[in-house]
């Protein structure tokens, strides 16, 4: 980064100003530490950022593979590991301030729990909280990875599940990877069957979220779960 102006490289601007006014790609450069002969540590990172036409910015990262991040000349394991593993540090991050304010009575509570953990996800996951009768958490169990459909979701399974952790009510979180949390034909006969055998069991439906792009929905909210 010789070519850059002192005052303007990544390191010099952050003890300057501070990290909050470096950019994307300045706090990118300084993870990458250095560049190739051929590019600087900031020109890798605008590539990073713009590798992938459907996801570009910082959370691309959480979508391309090490092999997809090696692909870009100047890049290789050990610095595609580590773009991978600050994508997860800043999930994870996301996840822990999320959950000390977690409240399994408000669904905006647990849907910005969620969120960060299934946003990115690039399949559905139908996800099976069990709670107790404060609505505390008992546990959590993935149910269902692929396309929820009401055929491949088995009630039984779930409520064998809830029994086990002596739950007196469950919840039911899943992830749309197209972004958009409106439910479909499908999630409303999933919830329906699952309700419906609910109410037979006494152990009942609270709530069935669905997760979109840092959007949700609420079931319960809409008023298509009665409690």
């Amino acid at each position: 980064m010789k070519e850059i102006p002192e005052e303007n490289r990544p390191y010099e601007k952050c003890l300057k100003f501070g990290v909050e006014a470096l950019t994307d790609e300045e706090l990118l450069a300084i993870l990458l530490r250095s560049g190739s002969k051929e590019h600087s540590a900031l020109e890798l990172a605008y590539q990073v950022l713009h590798l992938s036409k459907e996801n570009q910015g910082l959370q691309s990262i959480y979508h391309l593979s090490v092999q997809q991040l090696k692909s870009i000349h100047g890049i290789g394991a050990v610095k595609a590991i580590q773009l991978k593993c600050m994508g997860e540090i800043s999930k994870r991050i996301a996840v822990n301030v999320a959950a000390k304010g977690i409240s399994f009575d408000c669904p905006a509570s647990i849907a910005k729990y969620y969120m960060e953990q299934l946003r990115h996800e690039e399949q559905e996951h139908l996800l099976c909280m069990m709670l107790d009768c404060k609505n505390h958490r008992l546990g959590e169990e993935l149910i269902f990875k692929g396309t929820v459909n009401a055929s491949y979701v088995s009630p039984r399974e779930i409520f064998l599940s809830a029994m086990s952790y002596h739950a007196v009510g469950i919840l039911l979180v899943h992830n749309h990877p197209s972004g958009d949390p409106s439910p479909s034909q499908a999630d409303i006969q999933v919830t329906k069957k699952i309700q419906t055998a609910g109410i037979l069991l006494d152990i009942p439906l609270i709530d069935h979220i669905i997760i979109g792009d840092c959007q949700y929905i609420s079931f319960r909210e809409r008023g298509l779960i009665e409690t």
